[in-house]
């Protein structure tokens, strides 16, 4: 599984690259600029995301813009729906506003830090990730 973490608080990428490298390869980004770089070179070298984890609070471009982005690239290349990357928000930001945003935007999961590794597991169970 490829697997693209975009975070820029620097304990929690690198919890979840060691959380998740056990399931996959881990590319890691500290804003939501680079991640959407990030996800765009990956789909043109032919090796596309299978899970995007995105902070909502980054710097440079925030997790909603950078789930637009991705969703856009997607769109522009004609991805289905069934192959989209699944993209899981983890952020502190846990208010009913914030999550309905993030769903509204696209997102698949909404998980709330601190990560809760069981929960988590469970999430990628039942996206048939694991």
């Amino acid at each position: 599984m490829n697997i693209l973490v975009a975070d820029e608080d620097f304990a929690a990428r690198k919890f979840m690259v060691n959380f998740l490298s056990k399931y996959g390869e881990c590319d890691v980004t500290v804003d939501g600029m680079e991640a959407v770089d990030a996800f765009m070179m990956a789909l043109e070298d032919g090796e596309p995301y299978d899970l995007a984890c995105l902070d909502i609070m980054m710097p440079v471009m925030d997790g909603y813009q950078a789930l637009v982005g991705i969703r856009n690239l997607e769109k522009e290349r004609n991805i289905p729906e069934e192959k989209a990357v699944k993209v899981i928000m983890t952020t502190a930001l846990n208010d009913e506003s914030n999550v309905k945003m993030a769903f509204e935007l696209g997102c698949t999961i909404y998980s709330g830090k601190p990560i809760d590794q069981e929960r988590f597991e469970l999430a990628l169970k039942k996206l048939n990730l694991i």
